[in-house]
């Protein structure tokens, strides 16, 4: 079994998990009650029971085994809000959890009230030796309350968009940096750096590179053990694919073309009856798209988001490029600094790409960091050498490597203290209502001959 996460200070891991607890409720007040009852499609959770089971999470993994004179909350939430775990009972069908109108949303925050009082208790009093067990669950368990913070917002916004009344989450005035791209100096036009202009594909020599998280950080089972590879000689795209790239390909008619498409994509495409991204109310100019914001225009020069894997390789595949590997997508990241457009910005949707600050400076590929995840081409598979995590935790990645592919990076939606090179994000390739971009790649034509 692979080990669990360093340990931190007491006095580190108790603000941590104030700080987490409180941010997921701060993200509710953008919704009304009746918001967080909803479920749109099997992908999406009501925002009630996302917030119930982060509750579980802490109160099974963490105190039902490090706190032996806890009492449960309520015995029945042991499988409403268990979400896959078999080993811990009988999960209650994903695709039904919107039909669970009890507990009341004032039921479950009674039950986070009544956990969060209990796990402070532990964790400021317990021994040492019951803190050395506890903490890197804690770890844990605050990793991955910070992964279901991103998934309350984009499934709110599934929700939302499915309203014919179009409501905001968040007003569009109510807003953190300036999303125009005049303001602050971002490039106004597209076409000034095309995903298919050669001038703007960074070149990467062959090499062997170590990927994966080191030790005595925090990471998920799934980076892990950092490993050499070798990646064969690159060039990557300086930034994501943007909406006036994307547009241009629909205007192409490529959502008409098949011999674009993976036979898969073709049949998803069909029966979906996709035109363009999801969310969008219209391709022509300008854009119009749901966000959390509201029906908002989208604009030419931002990252275009909400598109899945067979849409990414389809545009790759028309503009006589490919997507990057895994490996070579964190080999190009390498040297970009952590950061960009995350949760805690404010924004909740991409924005267009900032130019270097100094024209001298060394290219270097941008916004590998927020705005939206990129796909990659590489599968989600175990590391050469993988094993899971000790105990219950057993099950929290590896029984999902197959048939999902690896995403990278980042979006508008991450919380900043989520944030890793390695981090490897996983979904199915119809999937579509994540913030979910890609940027292109390609072979130079000496490696390819």
């Amino acid at each position: 079994m692979t080990s669990m996460p360093t340990r931190v200070s007491r006095e580190r891991l108790v603000a941590d998990y104030r700080r987490v607890r409180a941010q997921t409720l701060a993200l509710c007040e953008g919704l009304e009650v009746e918001d967080m009852v909803v479920q749109t499609m099997d992908d999406v959770s009501p925002t009630k029971w996302h917030l119930a089971h982060m509750t579980w999470f802490f109160e099974t993994v963490v105190l039902s085994a490090c706190a032996p004179d806890y009492r449960v909350h309520d015995a029945s939430f042991a499988d409403l809000f268990n979400s896959y775990y078999q080993a811990l009972g009988d999960p209650f069908p994903r695709g039904r959890r919107g039909t669970l109108s009890r507990p009341t949303l004032r039921e479950v925050l009674a039950y986070r009230h009544a956990v969060d009082a209990a796990m402070l208790r532990q964790l400021e009093s317990c021994d040492e030796d019951v803190f050395e067990r506890a903490a890197p669950l804690v770890e844990i368990g605050i990793g991955h309350e910070e992964q279901h913070q991103e998934l309350l917002l984009m499934d709110a916004l599934h929700v939302l968009a499915a309203n014919p009344r179009a409501p905001a989450y968040r007003a569009p005035t109510d807003r953190a940096p300036t999303d125009r791209a005049a303001a602050d100096g971002r490039r106004s036009s597209a076409s000034e750096c095309s995903g298919m202009d050669p001038a703007c594909f960074i070149p990467f020599d062959a090499s062997f590179v170590e990927v994966g998280a080191s030790e005595g950080s925090f990471a998920y089972d799934n980076e892990r053990p950092r490993h050499e590879v070798h990646v064969a000689a690159f060039e990557i795209a300086e930034r994501p694919v943007t909406v006036g790239d994307y547009r241009a390909f629909i205007e192409d008619g490529a959502y008409e073309n098949s011999d674009l498409w993976l036979a898969d994509g073709w049949a998803e495409l069909q029966r979906q009856a996709w035109r363009g991204p999801e969310y969008w109310r219209s391709c022509g100019r300008p854009v119009r798209a749901m966000s959390l914001r509201g029906l908002r225009e989208v604009h030419d020069d931002e990252p275009v988001c909400h598109v899945s894997y067979y849409e990414a390789d389809a545009f790759a595949r028309w503009a006589g490029c490919r997507l990057p590997t895994e490996f070579e997508w964190e080999a190009a990241a390498a040297r970009t600094p952590l950061g960009g457009n995350l949760l805690e910005a404010g924004v909740l949707h991409p924005m267009a790409t900032k130019p270097h600050a100094n024209a001298v400076d060394e290219p270097r590929v941008q916004q590998c960091f927020g705005d939206v995840w990129e796909w990659t081409s590489s599968p989600y598979a175990p590391y050469p050498g993988f094993v899971p995590f000790e105990g219950l935790l057993g099950e929290y990645n590896g029984k999902f490597m197959v048939n999902q592919l690896v995403l990278r990076g980042g979006s508008c939606l991450t919380p900043r203290a989520h944030l890793r090179r390695s981090y490897r994000n996983f979904f199915y390739p119809q999937q579509r209502w994540m913030m979910a971009g890609f940027r292109l790649a390609r072979t130079p034509a000496r490696s390819a001959a």
